[in-house]
């Protein structure tokens, strides 16, 4: 044997004798779907590597409509949605698919307008904007609402997500809510036919556009808004406050509903009651099959699922997302004990 291959194996057997795993004996968990809660996700795969090595996450961030499809064809092991899937969607799932939430977050109208940083919108005027209605920053009823404001007399860019998302799936949920003209003609849906505007791919394509074209006007989610330096309006909710974006109000529109939260976790809370909640607000889910197809990975996904739902929502707040309410942790964790493999629960004793 000559020094190199000696050398090598000295290499190879002083790795082993450490303890520290290899990387080809790592655990490749594979996900899909939302970029709405990516900058918590990441979070969580770098943090969860330290409590567990053996395992790693790849997780693509193309958009919730990507999510539902690839955990529908199984080509990942699980999926993420800021958007519930509706009952055609689960239907044609090859398996039982459940909802669990991992966070709250809010969905900002944000804009590039300089010198204007705290504007104020009503929900109708969202609304007619996002219709092709109000065309100019100057128009009537945005005025009206930003007493004081001098606005100029600017078009608005429409900005949009050009992919399926679950930040529009909240986006529209919430305008259709407060606009019977855009429920009727454009409604609810991960992708919708829009009357206006120029897509954006992803959070970030859609807050790249905005903060490079003046006058441009579009949706996010909050932690792209502070990312990018974007402002993030305050919205009249439906106690008719004018209320900002932030971890608090976001809260505040989850708040009561744990009593009476549907068993499957498919719920919307846009347009919430309550003086300070924050209306343009949703849980988001990842996407697990009831019975997992892979013994192993079953129990690794479990393992990180009830990691997550405990000890990581402590890493929310910084990331500009609220965590779950705790009766909503407690509903969580009996839906865990219900994925099994092949009939057994996966979920070890608690």
């Amino acid at each position: 044997m000559n020094r190199w291959l000696a050398g090598l194996l000295c290499s190879f057997l002083a790795v082993l004798g450490s303890g520290v795993p290899l990387a080809a004996s790592q655990m490749l968990m594979n996900g899909a779907g939302a970029t709405f809660p990516y900058p918590i996700y990441s979070k969580w795969f770098d943090e969860y590597a330290k409590v567990d090595p053996s395992v790693r996450f790849n997780y693509q961030s193309i958009g919730s409509g990507g999510g539902i499809r690839q955990i529908t064809a199984r080509t990942v092991d699980f999926g993420a949605s800021d958007g519930p899937m509706n009952d055609d969607q689960l239907r044609k799932a090859p398996g039982d698919l459940l909802h669990i939430p991992t966070v709250l977050g809010a969905v900002v109208a944000t804009y590039n307008l300089p010198g204007h940083s705290k504007l104020r919108f009503t929900p109708d005027v969202l609304a007619d904007i996002f219709l092709g209605k109000i065309t100019k920053w100057n128009d009537a009823r945005i005025a009206a609402a930003n007493p004081g404001a001098s606005l100029p007399d600017q078009a608005i860019l429409v900005v949009h997500r050009s992919d399926g998302s679950g930040t529009t799936y909240i986006w529209v949920d919430y305008l259709a809510k407060v606009s019977k003209e855009w429920e009727q003609k454009v409604g609810r849906g991960t992708s919708v036919n829009w009357p206006v505007g120029l897509g954006g791919k992803g959070n970030e394509g859609v807050a790249g556009q905005i903060k490079s074209t003046p006058g441009a006007l579009g949706y996010v989610e909050l932690a792209y808004a502070i990312k990018n330096a974007l402002p993030a309006a305050a919205v009249r909710n439906a106690a008719g406050k004018f209320v900002e974006p932030s971890i608090e109000t976001t809260t505040a529109a989850a708040a009561g509903l744990a009593t009476t939260m549907p068993a499957d976790f498919r719920v919307s809370l846009t347009n919430a009651p309550g003086d300070n909640a924050y209306p343009i607000a949703s849980f988001t889910w990842l996407l697990v099959y009831r019975d997992q197809p892979d013994e192993t990975k079953g129990k690794a996904l479990v393992k990180f699922l009830w990691w997550m739902i405990h000890d990581g929502q402590k890493y929310t707040t910084d990331l500009l997302y609220a965590p779950l309410p705790p009766q909503v942790v407690k509903q969580i964790e009996a839906r865990l004990g219900e994925i099994t493999y092949q009939g057994k629960p996966l979920l070890a004793a608690r």
